[in-house]
């Protein structure tokens, strides 16, 4: 009967054991993520403004995680291709989206789209913003945005452009411009802001549209000329903004914004959050940005969660004015 006795507290004793040998190692197991490189998915081609930033991205942001982030570019379907494959990706925190305002929100209502925005997606962070610039070769006959708009409304639907897919960061203020000047733009697609500028160099296009990280090459070189930028302020010197040419408001203005599968677990989201907050602050992150033209006006996942929804009532009413729907 003691033998009895000894054996039970024995295999009592190491069952205890055993429980806790578990959950020190479900907590150990939680606290290493991430145990193995995360991606990073661009839905947007090579050689754009995306492309450029998250390069800068991925190389510092690394130090903060513990673990290298790969930068996936994944074009097509204007942004739904990547954007899909995100959507439908185990929500382990592995595979995170780096998207922009347009795909994001307002795309939902003009496509059929196989996933639900806000229901589908969390944000992590929004990075910056950017405002778009009206772009020409350097010997383009068209020598200042007046000049354009005069054109385009003499010619209606002659004078192309390249954009980097229906409804995207390029479309969008294209669209707008049209509707706020009533001039008709030829909208040539390509996969992306950098083939949509290869497009404009190699001839192909009469204008494009682009962002600072995408333009100070091009302009260093003296191939192409900037004939305004979104907002009120001027961007560069001699180059008026929209404001000025009586376009006002969020015209032209790019959210980039890192968003993760909805369902990723809490401490996963919290440690993926505060990494990008830490890489805000970070001075190599700040000095290589701003090289590049590139402001970093942070805001937290929490915060851009709700301009999300913000957003989404926004595009409606605009989707409606410029399609009279």
């Amino acid at each position: 009967m003691k033998l009895f006795k000894q054996a039970k507290t024995w295999v009592a004793s190491a069952a205890i054991a055993t429980g806790l040998t578990l959950g020190l190692a479900v907590n150990v197991h939680a606290a290493d993520y991430p145990e193995k490189p995360i991606s990073l998915v661009i839905p947007l081609g090579a050689g754009g403004s995306h492309d450029l930033n998250a390069r800068i991205m991925t190389s510092v942001i690394p130090q903060y995680l513990n673990q290298a982030m790969i930068v996936q570019l994944s074009p097509g379907a204007a942004g739904q291709k990547g954007t899909n494959e995100v959507a439908t990706a185990k929500a382990d925190g592995y595979t995170l989206l780096f998207t922009h305002n347009y795909i994001d929100q307002l795309q939902q209502h003009v496509e059929n789209l196989p996933y639900n925005p806000l229901e589908d997606f969390v944000t992590v962070a929004r990075i910056n913003f950017a405002p778009i610039a009206i772009v020409v070769k350097s010997d383009s006959p068209y020598q200042t945005a007046e000049d354009l708009f005069a054109a385009a409304k003499e010619k209606p639907g002659k004078i192309k452009m390249a954009h980097s897919g229906n409804w995207g960061a390029l479309f969008v203020p294209a669209a707008q411009l049209m509707q706020a000047n009533g001039f008709e733009l030829n909208l040539v697609p390509y996969k992306g802001g950098g083939p949509a500028m290869q497009a404009l160099l190699s001839g192909d296009v009469d204008i494009t549209m682009g962002f600072p990280s995408t333009l100070s090459g091009q302009l260093d070189s003296g191939a192409v000329r900037v004939l305004a930028t979104a907002g009120d302020e001027r961007i560069y010197p001699e180059v008026p903004s929209f404001s000025e040419l009586g376009v006002g408001g969020d015209v032209g203005f790019m959210h980039r914004v890192v968003l993760a599968p909805k369902g990723i677990p809490e401490d996963r989201l919290t440690l993926l959050r505060d990494a990008f907050g830490k890489l805000n602050d970070d001075k190599t992150y700040k000095r290589m940005m701003s090289r590049m033209g590139e402001n970093i006006d942070y805001m937290s996942g929490a915060d851009y969660d709700n301009a999300r929804a913000e957003q989404k009532e926004a595009y409606k009413s605009l989707v409606e004015m410029i399609t009279g729907g």
